[in-house]
Parts: structure tokens; sequence; C-alpha cells
């Protein structure tokens, strides 16, 4: 087997339908079918039970994934490595990023970093902090852009930190919550988030919103409260060139915000000596401080 054909095993792997893994490869069906029956013939075994439901590996068929796994990752890094020797900045650049930075902030630092290092493929996925960790565990990533107190226990970057501020097209302070019979809408998240926010609500109010909404993404969230629905209480990262609203600080008697959010950039520290790692870090860092 050659690199193409352990790509193709891990992708069939990944997405366990022949469709997905086509669009993916951007290869027909048909060819796909036809490479997938080559490699079995090659090995002598079944490797995939095709069904309406998708692609099922065979026992035999998981040893092989495992071992087209192992031969990507070995050929990537040898290939990193070698790369590192050049003075141009090449290879891939894996991130693992938190779902609301992808939405808001990093699309502006990848556009700078894929101009400046055009040689550079970027390979990008956004998700929970839990996802993120796990995918820098797996190897899956070089880098990650996570949210909130992280206990990560490699190298630890502080990107930036924005503020949270309560936001509603009819309330114009905190006062009015009380009496409002408007919803207040939230999240699910699985940081701190909802947690430092219940606090928060505790230290001000004696009882719960009188009515609630629960949404599965926070630009869900932001959406209904940009459109009128209810009140939320958002990041201002979420909230540029945003003027359809009141934007209320959450702040403290000394005028204080009490509710922030950090964004760090964590990883492990070879991963940080790769070329496009530092370019991309160097970059990051300068977006970071254009944060309010």
């Amino acid at each position: 087997m050659n690199i193409n054909e352990f790509t193709i095993i891990k992708t069939l792997a990944a997405e366990g339908n022949m469709r997905k893994a086509s669009d993916r490869l951007f290869i027909s069906q048909p060819a796909l079918s036809q490479r997938l029956r080559s490699i079995e013939k090659e090995w002598g075994v079944q490797l995939f039970i095709r069904s309406p439901k998708g692609l099922t590996p065979t026992p035999a068929g998981e040893r092989v994934i495992q071992f087209s796994r192992e031969t990507l990752a070995r050929y990537e890094e040898v290939t990193e490595t070698l790369q590192t020797m050049a003075n141009k900045v090449h290879g891939t650049l894996k991130i693992a990023c938190a779902s609301i930075v992808g939405q808001t902030w990093l699309p502006e630092v990848l556009k700078e970093f894929i101009t400046e290092h055009p040689d550079v493929k970027v390979s990008l996925m956004t998700g929970w902090s839990s996802e993120i960790v796990r995918a820098l565990h797996d190897g899956e990533s070089h880098i990650g852009i996570v949210r909130g107190h992280s206990d990560w226990k490699g190298s630890k970057i502080h990107l930036f930190r924005d503020h949270l501020f309560l936001v509603d097209r009819v309330i114009r302070s905190v006062e009015e919550i009380q009496e409002t019979d408007r919803p207040f809408i939230q999240f699910k998240s699985d940081s701190d988030y909802y947690e430092e926010i219940r606090e928060w609500w505790q230290r001000h109010f004696s009882s719960n919103p009188k009515r609630q909404i629960t949404v599965d993404q926070i630009e869900t969230c932001r959406q209904l409260a940009l459109n009128g629905i209810g009140y939320a209480i958002l990041p201002s990262i979420t909230l540029t060139d945003v003027d359809s609203v009141n934007k209320i600080p959450l702040t403290d008697s000394d005028d204080r915000f009490e509710l922030s959010r950090d964004t760090w950039l964590i990883g492990y520290e070879p991963a940080f000596s790769l070329p496009q790692v530092d370019a991309f870090r160097r970059i990051a860092l300068q977006h970071a401080k254009k944060v309010i």
C-alpha cells in the first residue's frame, strides 16, 4: 500500500460512509469502491462490511485501519521533521479551536497566516474545550485554542480576555431583570461558563429567571437575543459591530467587570518548535493585542 491508500482506509473508517468518504477524498464513489476492492485484494481479506447503514470494519479491517493510522502519523512526523530543516515554512498546521473563537476571532488570523505562508496546509477542527484537549492528547492537532479556566499541563499561552455583557433589545439595566417576563436564553457548554453565570445570578437575585430557553450552540443563543426573543449573557468577542441591541456590562460596585473569559493557546512543547506552529503563534499574538 502507498500513502494514498492508507489515507483511503483511514478516511473510510472515520466517515463510515462511502459517499461522505468520496466527498472528503474528492473522488467519485465508483472510483473509491474500485480502490477499496483493490486494497482488499492486496491484503487478501475483506476490510469493511457494506450495508445500507454504512461501512462496518471487519476484525481484519480494524487491524489494517490501526496500521494505516500509525503509518500516516509516522509519515507526517518524518515529513515535518524534514521540513524543519528548510527555511521556508511548509507542512500542515493542525488546529483544534473552541467553536466561539473559530466563528469570530480565528478567521482573520488564519487569513493573514495563509497569505504569509501559502505553502502550509491548514487543518481545522472546532468543538468544546474537552474535545480540543482530547485532540491534542490523540495527536490529531498540533495546538489548541480553548476558553475559560484551563488546567492544561503543557505549554499554555494567554491570548486575550473578553468580558461578558447582558444583551437584549428591551432591557437597559441589570435591575430590570427582576421585573421582566422576557426569557433568559442560555446555551449548553462543557466548560465552566454556565457555572460562572449561575453563580453571578445567585449573587444578584434571590430567585431563578421566570422563563428560560436553553439551546445547544452559542451562535443560536446570540441570534435569538439579537432578534429580540429574550435576553442573554454573551462574551464581547461575539458582539463586535453589533449595534442593534443593548449591551449592558456586568460590573460590581467598583465598576469592575464581574464576568470575563480568557482564551488560551495550548499544546505540547515539541509542537511549538515546528516552523508552521511558531509562525501561527506569532500572528495569533499580534491579533490578540487587538481584542479590547
